[in-house]
């Protein structure tokens, strides 16, 4: 993982989870680190934490569902670290799942909001620097709902299947200029979220034991991978850690 040392990563969605798992990682593997998400003492926290464990990181609170603010976010990383080399779109939501005719619209639109639109304001946010430079890689947090239907998941499908296609269309649109676009589906993780999901009862994730799920530690070092030359095989695609191979590629031991 030599190829982290230096780089300037932007993380949403960096409070918790999956994003400050990746951040503690990729911090202390010499990456120079832009905690991004609403949860502001949150990433403070962790970025004095990370600076404390002798990683550099430094956190700004933003909202990915509205483009001046996550603009506002990578200005703040541009002016600390530089050119943001990886930015990781992580944040992401999934409550209330709900069935279609139970779903409240105003809950729908805002998992679409921060899943979908958060998604494609980080990319809008980032690519022009990045085609100017004629480098550098974005990584969107994807999961097996973009392309597969679960009962009360509508909206987190709905949204993970546009992620997927935005990964596709930003590697069509990116790849002649030196810019990866990748995404990875790392499977069911033990986070918050599938506290969220156990207590639904919905569907079989729901049923999953917490010793089903992987370490957010795994999805880092993935991420950790994606950033460096490796992610190229699996530009415009997902990198599906759910598979053995893809853990075999990216260090991981493979699990039973």
């Amino acid at each position: 993982m030599d190829h982290i040392k230096g780089l300037s990563i932007v993380i949403t969605g960096a409070s918790r989870g999956i994003g400050a798992a990746a951040a503690s990682w990729l911090a202390l593997k010499g990456a120079k680190v832009t905690l991004a998400a609403r949860s502001e003492d949150e990433i403070h926290a962790l970025a004095d934490a990370i600076s404390q464990d002798g990683g550099t990181a430094i956190a700004t609170a933003c909202d990915v569902g509205d483009y001046d603010s996550l603009r506002g976010a990578i200005s703040q990383a541009e002016a600390a670290f530089g050119p943001v080399d990886v930015l990781v779109n992580n944040a992401g939501i999934i409550d209330p799942i709900t069935r279609f005719e139970d779903s409240d619209p105003s809950d729908w639109s805002r998992v679409i909001t921060i899943n979908l639109l958060g998604v494609y304001h980080g990319m809008r946010a980032v690519l022009p620097g990045m085609k100017a430079r004629g480098k550098g890689t974005i990584i969107n947090i994807s999961s097996g709902a973009a392309t597969g239907a679960l009962e009360g998941w509508s909206h987190y499908c709905a949204s993970k299947a546009g992620a997927l296609a935005l990964t596709r269309c930003g590697d069509k649109e990116m790849s002649a200029h030196g810019v990866t676009v990748v995404g990875l589906s790392p499977g069911t993780v033990a986070t918050d979220m599938q506290h969220e999901i156990k207590s639904s009862g919905v569907n079989p994730v729901s049923q999953l034991d917490w010793s089903d799920h992987i370490p957010p530690e795994d999805v880092a070092q993935a991420i950790g991978y994606l950033c460096g030359p490796g992610a190229a095989a699996h530009a415009g695609t997902d990198l599906r850690l759910r598979d053995a191979e893809a853990r075999a590629e990216v260090g991981l031991a493979p699990r039973d």
